[in-house]
């Protein structure tokens, strides 16, 4: 079954909540977690995974926390999964040739329709239409 992992999900959760509050305001990690029932130490990961790649602005001081950064609009959803989680495939003969039933798998041709056209879904969307 196909499913975001933790740490995409919180990182979607965290983008549309700094999303939808006004641009110049920062919101801290803690103020997330607890609005959403986020485990926070995971969260604070997210959000500095998400700082390291310009998707948020970490602000500093007793009043500090995160800000929007990126535009959203701009970043396709197979650009933030693979950014998040790495290469975007249903198996992993999609993104590596290794797999040592290659020569002899009947089901190759049709899983890499699939994906394409799964990859062909996200490219249209982008963080911003998840984030609305």
């Amino acid at each position: 079954m196909l499913k975001l992992t933790r740490k995409t999900e919180y990182a979607l959760i965290a983008l549309r909540h700094l999303r939808l509050v006004d641009l110049d305001e920062v919101v801290s990690a803690k103020d997330i977690a607890a609005h959403y029932n986020i485990p926070q130490p995971l969260l604070a990961k997210v959000l500095q995974e998400l700082s390291r790649r310009d998707f948020v602005e970490p602000v500093q001081g007793p009043k500090g926390g995160y800000r929007l950064k990126a535009k959203l609009d701009t970043i396709t959803m197979t650009q933030f999964f693979e950014m998040m989680e790495g290469p975007l495939g249903l198996m992993d003969c999609y993104f590596d040739s290794n797999c040592k039933l290659l020569d002899n798998c009947n089901i190759r041709l049709p899983i890499q329709r699939l994906n394409e056209s799964m990859r062909t879904m996200f490219d249209k969307m982008t963080l911003s239409d998840v984030t609305i």
